[in-house]
């Protein structure tokens, strides 16, 4: 609010400033927030849990204490993926492909900021739908996978130059069972997810 408008007690609308502390004006566009900034903010809306891991030591060690904090230190894991459940060889965890396992243990394929949601395809869940898999997921992700859109994904997916395209592509939004859905996540199954950001940047 500048001075004129203080001294004479001139209420206003909220003002909004720059990363300076400048005021913008109503007509200005807002300034757009980091892409990292928005997925973990949608993310946790969505009801997801987050943990950020600056290296591999990091992440083995937020992954134990999510198998303590849920009694999962002796439980069967749904995983198919070898290079994923390698890090995790000092645990007393059983890796397997079994829907009835406490948890499924994946990678993805990428995190969409303006939803806060996690792509997932084929590659990860083979030929199985979400609802198929455990309600417990723990997934790896890396800082480099985060995107604006899922069409940016979409795209990205397309570029691969191996062309084995994944089939089954859906992304998990819904992470609370008490959260309302809207129009975009009806029909879709929630699930207790923990995200392990490992930075990669």
């Amino acid at each position: 609010m500048n001075f004129l408008k203080r001294i004479l007690g001139i209420d206003t609308e909220e003002e909004v400033t720059d990363e300076n502390g400048n005021e913008i004006g109503k007509f200005m566009p807002r300034p757009e927030i980091p892409i990292d900034e928005e997925f973990m903010l949608n993310f946790k809306k969505n009801g997801g849990k987050f943990l950020y891991c600056e290296n591999e030591n990091e992440l083995r060690l937020n992954f134990s204490e999510i198998l303590k904090e849920n009694e999962w230190d002796e439980c069967e894991v749904y995983c198919s993926k070898p290079d994923i459940y390698s890090k995790f060889d000092h645990t007393k965890l059983t890796f397997n492909k079994n829907l009835e396992a406490c948890f499924f243990l994946s990678d993805c394929e990428f995190l969409i900021s303006n939803t806060g949601a996690i792509l997932v395809s084929s590659s990860q869940m083979g030929d199985k739908k979400l609802s198929d898999l455990p309600p417990n997921f723990i997934i790896i992700a890396k800082t480099s996978q985060l995107i604006k859109t899922i069409g940016e994904g979409l795209q990205q997916i397309n570029k691969r130059q191996d062309r084995n395209l994944p089939t089954n592509i859906t992304t998990i939004k819904t992470f609370d069972e008490k959260k309302d859905s809207d129009f975009m996540s009806y029909g879709s199954i929630p699930k207790n997810l923990y995200l392990l950001l490992l930075e990669d940047l």
